[in-house]
């Protein structure tokens, strides 16, 4: 349990980091479609090698094809691209904060695709969230706001993306290995990007050594890393923990916003970010303990996904 409980932890903090060192690529020249496909390719090569090598020294070579894997990597996909996206417009620490609105987000998506109404103090939960958002994301003086609707767009919609890929990772491939999980689905993420961005990709005139070495940084730390801790992970901790685990990509972020970039970091936004990674682990942890009580075997009951 404790080892399963580290892994999703680490992957939450790998991928805290990723969109300071995406916007450093920005200011070089390279574009979101450019970055994330590097990242997702070089990713993708990693994650075939190191199945190809597990199956050779096994003797194995069977492969199980899910399409529904594949599926799942679209979301991985679009919200990695997205929210890559979203750093060109606003604060990468703001970003974040936009990103971390998936908790709120999964309760409304189990309401329409699940038919299971809010809980009162997941509406509570929600609201200390959106308060958070505003303290953390530097929003309550509406006079000095100058922020992109654009950004704000993409952000929001990685969110959405996120949680369905979360969702996805906790329930698809459990009797897979975890690299032939993760390949399946960063496969689908791949070709997601690519077919989202053919015509720009196929007429870039960018890719080069640089470009190489952030990709393969943002694919070790983002690509690979994360997802294969996730999918040995999270299954066997369920949802609601790895919804409070996942909220540590937010303060990473936002550290590496402020050493990197040089992003200024207010004593209301830290109480903002404080806020909301409290109000997900109460309502994680209030679910969780409903859950215990409800099923005493301690099988895992899916809950709200973050």
């Amino acid at each position: 349990m404790r080892k399963s409980i580290l892994m999703v932890l680490l992957g939450a903090v790998s991928y805290g980091m990723l969109s300071s060192f995406a916007k450093k690529a920005y200011g070089l020249g390279y574009t979101a479609a450019e970055v994330t496909f590097t990242q997702a390719s070089i990713g993708g090569l990693l994650l075939w090698a190191a199945l190809l090598f597990t199956k050779i020294k096994s003797g194995v070579f069977s492969l199980t094809f899910d399409k529904r894997l594949l599926l799942a990597g679209l979301g991985m996909g679009v919200s990695s691209y997205t929210y890559y996206l979203s750093v060109q417009y606003i604060p990468a620490s703001l970003a974040i904060v936009l990103l971390m609105q998936m908790t709120w987000i999964s309760i409304f998506i189990e309401w329409l695709v699940f038919k299971r109404k809010p809980l009162v103090i997941e509406l509570y939960v929600t609201l200390c969230i959106l308060v958070g958002t505003v303290l953390a994301g530097n929003l309550a003086d509406v006079a000095q706001i100058q922020v992109s609707l654009v950004g704000v767009g993409y952000a929001l919609l990685s969110a959405v993306m996120y949680s369905i890929y979360i969702i996805s990772t906790s329930r698809l491939g459990t009797k897979l290995s975890l690299f032939e999980k993760s390949a399946w689905m960063i496969s689908g993420s791949t070709l997601t990007i690519f077919l989202i961005n053919f015509q720009n990709l196929t007429t870039s005139t960018h890719y080069d050594w640089t470009l190489l070495q952030y990709g393969s940084f943002l694919a070790v730390f983002g690509t690979v890393i994360p997802p294969v801790l996730f999918a040995k992970g999270m299954p066997k901790i369920g949802a609601g923990l790895s919804a409070i685990l996942l909220t540590m990509e937010m303060p990473v972020a936002v550290l590496f916003a402020y050493v990197l970039l040089g992003e200024e970091v207010t004593f209301m936004q830290l109480i903002g970010i404080g806020i909301m990674l409290g109000s997900i682990a109460y309502l994680n942890l209030h679910k969780d303990r409903f859950n215990t009580k409800k099923h005493p075997s301690n099988e895992t009951i899916p809950g709200v996904i973050a």
